[in-house]
């Protein structure tokens, strides 16, 4: 039977008392308005909030509330409802309820479906004794609030959380945008750097173009520097002079670091880049920058730089090797024997003038293996004198084919510098107008080269137009009977100028050499004209010779020329 009016209008404006203020907005969680609706069930009637649940994925989880007396079996009896609104048993209750917290337009699903569409929770409620009409319809109120509660604030929940993924994507949309913008400076930074680049490798400019060019896209002092730090191409003010000479090991170490990193370094004043193209360092190039002015527009500018030196650098190390092996076969063919007309040709190609005299020179050091590096330490030497060289090396031996003749000893001085030893000996040979006379001058420069070696002072510089008789005499074996010739004639004033620290030898060698002048002897020895007549009296005395004697005196002579070669190398 259903209440009158009044009852009606009392009960509505009892309602409106018990829920004013309880919306579920104004920050409230689903766990704090589950709570608050648990705390008005007493306020509804004689009844009491026996538990709450909330809807977590597709179960039902008790929400932790001060002075509830749920139970594990009452949370099995709310699992067997799976979210109908259905009763529960309490002990020494008379009645005991779970409510279904459903969203408006909700329903329970027909059939007993696990979990009904729009379902919130669940909360319990029990009485002592049965509740009247009045009080069930203030719990049903109360439980269609409270479900009306938890369905805003999971919407005010998602709104929120749409709210945040809408920030996170507008700022990674920002965060695109400005990256987007920044690729499209750095590209044209890149594309100004690189067709600069193009342009002054267009143009032939070399490293000295890659370097103005860094210069003008910074503004500061560039530099190009060789793998040991010489300096190749400079632009910008401040260029030291004279150029440092870096430690090579510290150098060394500290390009090998700075190819290990993906970018320019920064070293002390400088930023540095190394160029290596296919890993083997060639080179480095550099800003100066004191003031720490570089920005990222620089640090690429250089870097990109630094790929134009090395492929620069590895161009004419190409073309260094590729002329190098042209000028080693035109050597070898001409030391073997080559026609004037294709030598001619093949000469020019690798920008050598073979017309006009030539001279081969044949070196050999004692401390020192006839490699690449002695050959490049011999070239050097000579190409420091002015001579415009071909190089080469044949079995142990440095050989260059140059154009006129070094000074007497300068090649050998230069190279003992550039070797720090002069433990070596160097054979010239004659003059070769013309290619075909090569080969001649190459065994000439080895008979001379020999005979220094043989020498008593074995390191120094022989010409082979200086040898005198040892031009007409072969290689081999004929030393030891030269040797044995000289000992014939000459060794009994050897042996006495040994025993008594004497000048015989040499008193005998001046004087042929001066025609027997008494007075041009004397001169030359720094000896009074009576001390020469003795001298010689000793000679007839100890050698048993006659220096009237016509053959007697011409195998002295012989003997004498022959022992100043052994002994000290024609000068």
């Amino acid at each position: 039977m259903a209440p009158p009016a009044a009852a009606h209008d009392s009960l509505l404006r009892r309602c409106l008392t018990l829920f004013r203020g309880f919306d579920g907005v104004g920050g409230q969680d689903e766990a704090e308005i589950l709570r608050s609706a648990m705390a008005q069930v007493s306020a509804v009637g004689a009844g009491r909030a026996e538990a709450g649940y909330l809807r977590l994925g597709d179960a039902l989880v008790r929400c932790p509330h001060d002075g509830a007396r749920a139970t594990e079996a009452l949370d099995a009896q709310v699992r067997e409802l799976a979210g109908r609104d259905g009763p529960v048993r309490f002990p020494r209750r008379a009645w005991g309820w779970a409510f279904g917290l459903r969203e408006p337009g909700g329903a329970e699903q027909p059939g007993g479906a696990e979990q009904p569409d729009g379902l919130r929770g669940a909360l319990v409620v029990s009485h002592r004794d049965r509740p009247g009409e009045d009080e069930r319809l203030l719990l049903g109120m109360l439980v269609r609030q409270t479900a009306a509660a938890l369905a805003t604030a999971a919407a005010h929940r998602r709104e929120r959380v749409q709210a945040v993924e809408l920030r996170r994507a507008r700022d990674e949309r920002e965060a695109i945008r400005r990256r987007l913008d920044s690729s499209l400076t750095d590209l044209g930074q890149l594309r100004e750097v690189h067709d600069a680049l193009a342009r002054s490798a267009a143009h032939g400019d070399g490293e000295d173009g890659i370097v103005r060019t860094l210069h003008r896209i910074t503004g500061l002092a560039a530099a190009a520097e060789d793998r040991f730090g010489n300096l190749r191409a400079w632009a910008g003010p401040g260029r030291p002079d004279p150029y440092p000479k870096p430690d090579p090991a510290h150098h060394e170490e500290l390009l090998r670091e700075a190819a290990r990193r993906p970018r320019p370094v920064r070293v002390r004043d400088r930023l540095l880049a190394v160029a290596d193209p296919r890993g083997e360092v060639l080179g480095a190039l550099f800003l100066l920058d004191p003031e720490g002015r570089a920005d990222e527009r620089a640090v690429r500018a250089l870097d990109h730089a630094a790929t134009s030196l090395g492929l620069e650098l590895a161009h004419l190390r190409d073309l260094a090797e590729v002329e190098l092996r042209l000028r080693r076969e035109l050597v070898d063919d001409l030391l073997a024997g080559a026609d004037d007309s294709s030598a001619y040709a093949r000469s020019e190609a690798v920008g050598h003038d073979l017309h006009g005299p030539h001279h081969v020179i044949a070196v050999r050091w004692t401390d020192r293996p006839a490699d690449e590096v002695f050959l490049k330490s011999v070239s050097r030497a000579a190409t420091g004198l002015g001579l415009r060289i071909l190089p080469a090396l044949r079995s142990d031996t440095a050989v260059l084919v140059a154009q006129g003749a070094p000074g007497e000893r300068s090649l050998h001085s230069a190279l003992s510098r550039e070797l720090g030893t002069d433990s070596g000996a160097i054979g010239v040979g004659g003059c070769c107008d013309t290619p075909h006379e090569v080969p001649r001058s190459y065994q000439e420069a080895l008979r001379a080269l020999e005979v220094r070696r043989r020498a008593h002072r074995a390191y120094g510089m022989t010409f082979f137009d200086d040898l005198g008789l040892y031009r007409i005499l072969r290689t081999g074996n004929d030393h030891r009977e030269v040797e044995r010739f000289v000992r014939e004639w000459l060794g009994p004033l050897m042996d006495y100028d040994a025993v008594h620290r004497t000048d015989l030898v040499e008193t005998l060698t001046q004087y042929f050499d001066r025609g027997g002048n008494y007075s041009e002897t004397a001169a030359a020895l720094v000896i009074h004209r009576s001390t020469l007549r003795y001298r010689l009296q000793r000679i007839r005395e100890i050698s048993g010779s006659d220096l009237a004697d016509v053959d007697s005196r011409l195998n002295l002579q012989v003997a004498t020329r022959i022992w100043k070669i052994m002994r000290s190398g024609p000068e």
